[in-house]
Formats: structure tokens, C-alpha cells, sequence
């Protein structure tokens, strides 16, 4: 499956998306998670997909977001090849950013996307 082939949406697109049924999984390392991320995001870091995919819903579109795209679109690509409704959330959590979307962190600094 390549990158054509896998639904993505924009980061405006999936704000909208990310207040209905849809499940936004990060998929950053725990040291950017931290740092800043989504308000209601689900953190499940790329490098932990194997280990913790059957955490992910198989009923549910799962908008897979990460930094500024790239690991999701290959996370998107894995989990559509597994039978999941996943797509990719173009621009990451910087364009979630750009676009309006609110960003938390979980330590005292002020949240970075």
C-alpha cells in the first residue's frame, strides 16, 4: 500500500473529526508526548505499535497523527494493512497547531508541539 493509496485528512479536517467517534492515536515517543500533544489524543508511540495494537479499537477510525506526519503515514499504512479504519493526519501535531487545535503538555512547561 503506498502513500496515495492511504486516506489522509488535514489537521483542520481532523479537529473536526477528533470530537466525534474517531480515536486520535500519537504515535510520538513518550519524551514528545510529554512535551505537548493533542487535548484527548491516545498515546501509543510508533516504536511500541507491534507490542500494543490490540490497545486501538477495531471498530473506530483512528486518526494517526505524530509530529509533522511522516511516522504516522508509515503507522497509517501498518494498522490499514492489519484491517484498521486508520488515516493520516496530514501536518501533524504542528499543523494541529496551525489549525486552531489545542495542544496540552504534562509537565510545568508551557506545551510544545
Amino acid at each position: 500500500m503506498t502513500a496515495g493509496e492511504l486516506e489522509e485528512v488535514t489537521a483542520a479536517e481532523a479537529i473536526t473529526l477528533s470530537q466525534g467517534e474517531s480515536w486520535l492515536v500519537d504515535v510520538r515517543e513518550p519524551d514528545e508526548w510529554e512535551a505537548g500533544h493533542a487535548v484527548g489524543a491516545y498515546s501509543l508511540p510508533m516504536s511500541q505499535i507491534t507490542e500494543r495494537i490490540g490497545e486501538l479499537p477495531q471498530d473506530a477510525t483512528l486518526l494517526v497523527i505524530c509530529h509533522s506526519g511522516a511516522r504516522s503515514l508509515r503507522v497509517t499504512s501498518m494498522l490499514s494493512q492489519a484491517g484498521y479504519n486508520a488515516i493520516n493526519v496530514q501536518g501533524g501535531t504542528m499543523g494541529w497547531k496551525s489549525a486552531g487545535g489545542e495542544i496540552v503538555a504534562d509537565g510545568p512547561a508551557a506545551p510544545q508541539s
